[in-house]
């Protein structure tokens, strides 16, 4: 753990120093740590609820600065006030591991709740702003599902709506007219399972993709049906995407109530999400900011467009 803290050339060093606002010297398998004793103090705190949450988990990546990050505001939060739901988060299991070997795990509590989701429930919300891993933990536990036989088929699918532009007609057939649509979902896939895979579980119909709008009249059983972009669909398409669930199959429908882009009161997520709570069989999972994934820059970005 101590090497996978250091990072190469010591970035995580740097990047703690920087967190943490100490300073930090390598010494042989631990740290010298600089500072005032107030700090200091929080820096140990840090370090015990990091070794806690990576002890029975070698094989974890620390692979940037988010892992910190979070556990850093998850030591903010205890020393704030001491409650038992503030306990150090410990995945339930691992998700999938990866054509190159990389093991993913969830990264934080609401991510967790997601994917113990799809475990025990049949259709699944995910509610949440950008970043926070909805469409690519979704397609992540698809790709385990189909490598371990639960399902036969994958079946993507998003309303083919303009992020407020409009690009006309598209040349090609139905995937080359869908693929920009869809590119965020192809790049989860190739992440999990390969390029060189995901074309041939295309090519042998175990991955299908295809528009909203050509779901209609289906029934797709022994399937993982992903949703991307829910936000965008209305009423009667949210309606329609639900009633497609045929046997042994599994809908994860997530969305960004923040970024609709159908004119005013048309979307129809948010009244959708709000009918089925407490619903046997089906789970809702809202993320915050805090759930925020990518660059931590994110979460400022995300806070700032709050404020307008």
């Amino acid at each position: 753990m101590y090497r996978k803290i250091c990072g190469i050339n010591d970035n995580g060093v740097r990047v703690l120093e920087k967190q943490l606002e100490i300073g930090l010297i390598p010494r042989g398998n631990g740290f010298q740590v600089e500072g005032n004793s107030q700090k200091v103090d929080f820096a140990l705190d840090f370090f015990k609820l990091l070794e806690t949450n990576y002890r029975d988990r070698p094989d974890r990546d620390l692979t940037d600065s988010f892992d910190f990050s979070y556990l850093l505001k998850q030591a903010t939060r205890e020393r704030k006030k001491d409650d038992r739901s503030n306990e150090p988060f410990k995945p339930t299991e691992k998700i999938l591991t990866t054509y190159r070997g990389k093991h993913l795990y969830p990264r934080t509590k609401n991510q967790d709740k997601y994917i113990q989701s799809f475990l025990n429930n049949l259709i699944t919300f995910g509610v949440g702003p950008a970043g926070t891993g909805k469409t690519f933990l979704s397609v992540a536990t698809a790709c385990r599902f189909l490598q371990n036989g639960v399902i036969d088929r994958i079946v993507l699918t998003r309303p083919a709506v303009e992020a407020g532009e409009n690009l006309g007609f598209l040349p090609g057939d139905l995937n080359q007219k869908v693929d920009p649509y869809l590119r965020p979902v192809y790049d989860a896939l190739n992440e999990c399972i390969g390029f060189e895979k995901t074309q041939e579980y295309i090519a042998l119909t175990k991955i299908e993709i295809a528009p909203v709008a050509f779901m209609r009249g289906r029934t797709l059983s022994n399937s993982f049906i992903i949703l991307d972009e829910a936000q965008n669909c209305t009423l009667s398409q949210l309606k329609m995407i639900m009633t497609r669930l045929g046997r042994n199959s599994r809908m994860c429908i997530s969305g960004d109530v923040t970024q609709i882009d159908l004119e005013h009161g048309r979307s129809g997520f948010d009244r959708v999400v709000n009918l089925f709570r407490n619903t046997e069989g089906i789970g809702l999972v809202f993320f915050g900011k805090e759930d925020i994934t990518r660059h931590p820059l994110v979460e400022t970005i995300v806070r700032k467009f709050e404020e307008l």
